[in-house]
């Protein structure tokens, strides 16, 4: 579903992403993990085209997306749920998720908000509420809530436990497996390695923009020399 090959992405003078290649299929969940600057944000930022790389070749479903605008490589069916969330906080939860609305596509789950009040029940109380008046684990399910009104086939999640409370993150682990379920494909830059053991199929550990571990999250588990090497601060 979705293919990155040697990407390599400079901030000014700084080269920030070295020759990252790696693949994610199907419906399947890899989680590309990693210490604060090593790349990932980068990576998806380049990914959805936020970020032009400098060099490397971007794949969705076979098309290359090497360079399009970010509502071009929405529009083919790539959701991004971005770390600062950036909800419009003057709308109120039900127009947040109409801003995100677009017609169902062929082979993808159709979501509606009342399927989304049902993934995320916290939100179905919350409907007239003005989205900035809601807490940080809420705005966190209304951005995945209103990306998935595009009826994405793919989404990319960057750091989606991230500053949340226990019991939230353990909710956002049983959103991400559900969407697994309905055949989405997702993407996700984690640095919990115990949020990403409970979704993820696969883990990629990117440290100073190149990729430098590549296994089942039940090997990288296993793994204590890599997650010393890699993931702890």
């Amino acid at each position: 579903m979705l293919e990155v090959e040697r990407l390599h992405a400079h901030y000014g003078r700084a080269h920030i992403l070295d020759g990252v290649s790696f693949a994610v299929g199907r419906s399947e969940v890899v989680a590309l993990m990693g210490r604060n600057g090593a790349g990932k944000t980068t990576t998806l930022k380049c990914i959805i085209g936020l970020v032009r790389p400098t060099s490397g070749t971007l794949r969705f479903d076979g098309r290359d997306i090497t360079g399009l605008p970010p509502y071009a490589i929405c529009r083919l069916g790539l959701g991004y749920v971005p770390e600062e969330r950036r909800i419009f906080p003057e709308l109120t939860v039900q127009d947040n998720l109409e801003v995100g609305r677009r017609p169902p596509r062929a082979g993808t789950p159709a979501w509606t908000p009342e399927r989304l009040f049902e993934l995320f029940p916290n939100l179905a109380g919350l409907q007239s509420r003005q989205a900035g008046r809601t807490s940080g684990g809420e705005q966190q399910m209304l951005t995945i809530a209103r990306t998935l009104m595009g009826n994405p086939r793919a989404i990319l999640l960057d750091e989606p436990s991230e500053g949340l409370a226990p019991v939230i993150v353990r909710q956002m682990a049983q959103t991400v497996r559900e969407l697994k379920e309905n055949g989405l494909t997702v993407l996700l830059s984690e640095q919990n390695l115990r949020f990403a053991r409970t979704v993820a199929d696969r883990a990629l550990i990117i440290e100073k923009g190149s990729i430098r571990y590549r296994g089942t999250m039940e090997e990288l588990a296993a793994d204590e020399d890599v997650r010393a090497t890699y993931l702890t601060v």
